[in-house]
């Protein structure tokens, strides 16, 4: 199906790092993961996203089921994490530190690192109004960065929205100035200006790109409250040694968000800059019918991500996951023993990747599989082996001599083998 892809066996790996590298990051900081279902009722995501945003009036998938409830594949994870959040009493007198990672659906027109089925890791705060918290989330998200060798090829770009009541305010003043510079906007813009005019400031369009140099700007317009509040991120920020751009045209594009707003961009894929991008939406668990609650987040995609790894040629060569040995009998005879031997293998040294020779077969033909599995070695268990308690090692990639190893010694000794070896 267009613009929905299958993840196959040599690209599977590669995301296993990535999640792996994630997971322990997020245990590392004490995030809880939480999961939440694709299908959510359609209403969930118009109170939350903003009915006149691009995703709800263009991008969702929704139907109606046989009940006639409409239902939408989720198109982001806020709104879903909220809503559990919610449901299960997690908001309680509590501050959660929560993430999640899953598939999410937007309708659009795909193309490389966006997808109409993609996936994303977002992290989700509660109950904590203070700067402190939206430093975590960006130091959080910076040192993924370095543990996946991008930090030197992302930028930190930073701005505030204020309140909803100056940015309010704002909206006044911006839609008079583009009013009168109508003949400049273009057709998305125009239609914007009536719905979503914030987002106009967001435009790509280089026609317009001088008239929106010139439009006022919303940090100068922004209540004292969510000044001190950015100044006081920013600091913790500097103190941290995290370099930050200023972006005053940084809006973001759903109707949430207030005060913070932050993207993580890079000039390595071209015009898909963003590869992960948040901010503070305190309104939103009331905006649902929950009790004012303050909260902030991010949002990454990993397929964008995954590509910046393999457009930088950095992802590590254990991320490939290669085979470490492959275990075949001679013929059926000594089958039985060579799956033991597998098994105590996989007992001894549980770090390996073992597979075994399975289908059968004359002896020509096992090695010709293992030759083709990509392992580094091959065990080798014939009646001679099986009688004496031994197997036989090939090396697969090297021009070395076959070796003998006892079976009581060969966990050992393979650890020792593949570490001298490189992938």
């Amino acid at each position: 199906m267009r613009g929905m892809n299958d993840l196959l066996p040599g690209q599977s790996s590669v995301w296993q790092y990535f999640e792996s590298q994630v997971a322990t990051l997020m245990q590392r900081y004490g995030y809880d993961e939480i999961r939440t279902p694709v299908l959510e009722q359609t209403a969930l995501f118009c109170r939350s996203i903003g009915e006149v945003t691009d995703i709800v009036e263009k991008e969702m998938y929704t139907f109606e089921d046989r009940n006639g409830d409409s239902l939408t594949l989720r198109p982001e994870g806020t709104a879903s994490t909220v809503r559990a959040a919610m449901e299960h009493g997690l908001l309680h007198n509590q501050t959660q530190r929560l993430w999640y990672t899953g598939p999410m659906f937007r309708h659009e027109r795909p193309q490389k690192g966006r997808y109409r089925q993609f996936h994303q890791v977002g992290v989700e705060t509660y109950g904590l109004e203070g700067p402190d918290i939206d430093a975590e989330v960006i130091l959080l998200s910076a040192r993924l960065w370095k543990q996946l060798g991008l930090y030197e090829h992302v930028t930190l770009e930073l701005n505030s929205l204020g309140s909803n009541e100056a940015r309010a305010a704002y909206r006044d003043k911006l839609v008079a100035y583009f009013e009168a510079h109508h003949e400049v906007l273009d057709e998305d813009s125009r239609r914007r200006l009536t719905s979503n005019p914030l987002r106009i400031l967001d435009s790509k369009n280089p026609a317009m790109a001088d008239m929106l140099a010139d439009a006022p700007r919303l940090m100068d317009h922004i209540d004292d409250e969510s000044r001190q509040h950015f100044e006081a991120l920013t600091a913790r920020l500097d103190a941290a040694g995290i370099q930050y751009v200023i972006n005053p045209r940084l809006v973001r594009g759903l109707d949430y968000y207030c005060r913070t707003v932050f993207e993580w961009t890079t000039s390595a894929l071209g015009s898909q800059g963003t590869v992960c991008a948040g901010g503070r939406y305190d309104g939103l668990v009331e905006q649902l019918g929950g009790k004012p609650t303050p909260a902030v987040g991010f949002a990454m995609g990993i397929e964008r991500l995954i590509l910046l790894l393999e457009t930088l040629d950095i992802v590590p060569d254990e991320a490939r996951a290669p085979l470490d040995v492959y275990v075949l009998g001679m013929d059926a005879s000594t089958d039985g023993s060579a799956m033991h031997l597998a098994e105590q293998l996989r007992d001894a040294a549980p770090e390996l990747r073992v597979q075994l020779h399975c289908g059968g077969g004359n002896f020509k033909n096992r090695m010709k599989k293992a030759d083709r599995s990509d392992a580094r070695l091959a065990l080798i268990l014939g009646e001679n082996e099986q009688a004496s308690g031994q197997v036989a090692i090939k090396f697969l990639r090297d021009e070395r001599s076959q070796q003998i190893i006892a079976q009581q010694d060969l966990a050992a000794a393979l650890k020792s083998l593949l570490a001298e070896q490189t992938p």
